[in-house]
């Protein structure tokens, strides 16, 4: 079989990515999920997974090259293909490819927003079947802080991820920015939904919210993935919350974001100004400060919520070198307890291609 290896869209703003270099050459075996190449965009580089294994016969996108969402990176052969044949598959998707970049990001999905509870939430729906999963993001993050495991995991069951109140693009006003409010939303969206039972995935912040729907509303969570979770632990890195909150330039706010990741290379000047544009939004310094002071005040976490973990199927993933929250905050869990050695905060971010499998597996594993 002659399969195609196509620029993927991470992120609903991608509309292009830079081929940054290529990691296995022509004549090279590759494997399904193996790293094929690296690609850059505006908001963050990652690598691109060969989703079929076989052979990499030809490379049509050379390092520095940038292709639209979609465009022809190579060609991976399973079994033997004579070189005609290759070209007559490339010239059949080159004259039927729309290269248009608006009308590729325009195909791809989008985000709905809706009204519940007296607030508006910013939801992204993908994949279908199975006990749906939603994906929960931390302090300042938003649906996107998923985009490089939101696709994965919903080729295998429904997947949501949404924007908590005073996050994204839902509602920034808070009534008590409290653990019980942020899930009361999350919970009103599910009955809006009308999703009965699900999985949640929470990360950071949202690992501490779904432990608080699972602690208020039981019968409703099939499992916790708790990723570098909050409410497992009263340490927590003060000086981060504050600056992050206080930040009002790039200057200001990069020594902060560096702090969540392993390689501080990945906080571009785009993050940094996509950042800055959203605290910038009316309400939202207001929320944070209030999230700061109901969750983390004094520089401690207020809510100690670890014997919820463990009442259902309970997996915890944390970097080992995690400078927010840190990693022996799982030690004593029970759960299934992955420990990514060299990692930071933003595991699910940084290594994907580690955190993917292990939630597939253990959600594969729920009844």
């Amino acid at each position: 079989m002659i399969h195609i290896l196509t620029m993927p869209k991470w992120g609903l703003s991608m509309t292009e990515g830079r081929v940054d270099v290529w990691l296995k050459q022509p004549g090279d075996r590759v494997e399904k999920g193996e790293e094929v190449l690296d690609v850059e965009t505006d908001k963050i580089s990652s690598s691109v997974e060969a989703p079929f294994s076989g052979v990499l016969r030809r490379v049509l996108a050379l390092s520095d090259e940038t292709l639209p969402v979609g465009g022809l990176l190579g060609i991976v052969v399973e079994g033997e293909a004579t070189e005609a044949e290759i070209d007559a598959v490339i010239e059949g998707f080159q004259a039927s490819f729309v290269s248009s970049a608006a009308e590729a990001q325009a195909s791809g999905p989008s985000a709905q927003k809706v009204e519940v509870g007296g607030r508006l939430l910013r939801y992204l729906d993908l994949g279908e079947g199975g006990t749906p999963l939603v994906l929960v993001h931390g302090f300042g993050g938003d649906l996107n802080n998923w985009l490089f495991n939101h696709p994965g995991l919903a080729a295998q069951r429904r997947v949501i991820a949404l924007d908590l109140p005073g996050h994204g693009e839902s509602g920034k006003q808070l009534r008590s920015g409290d653990a019980d409010e942020l899930s009361q939303a999350l919970l009103a969206l599910l009955d809006h939904l009308a999703l009965d039972r699900v999985h949640l995935a929470g990360h950071s912040m949202g690992g501490l919210v779904s432990l608080t729907v699972a602690r208020q509303a039981p019968a409703r969570v099939a499992s916790l993935t708790l990723i570098a979770s909050a409410g497992l632990g009263e340490e927590i890195n003060a000086d981060y919350l504050h600056g992050f909150t206080d930040a009002t330039n790039r200057n200001a706010l990069k020594p902060h974001l560096i702090q969540l990741f392993s390689d501080p290379a990945l906080v571009t000047r785009q993050m940094l100004e996509d950042m800055l544009k959203f605290k910038r939004l009316e309400g939202v310094d207001q929320a944070l400060r209030q999230l700061n002071a109901q969750l983390f005040e004094g520089g401690r976490q207020r809510l100690d919520l670890r014997n919820i973990v463990g009442q259902q199927p309970s997996l915890v993933i944390w970097g080992s070198d995690d400078a927010i929250i840190p990693a022996r905050h799982a030690e004593g869990l029970e759960a299934q307890v992955e420990i990514l050695p060299g990692q930071g905060h933003m595991v699910q971010l940084e290594a994907a291609e580690r955190v993917n499998p292990l939630m597939a597996t253990f959600l594969n594993a729920q009844p």
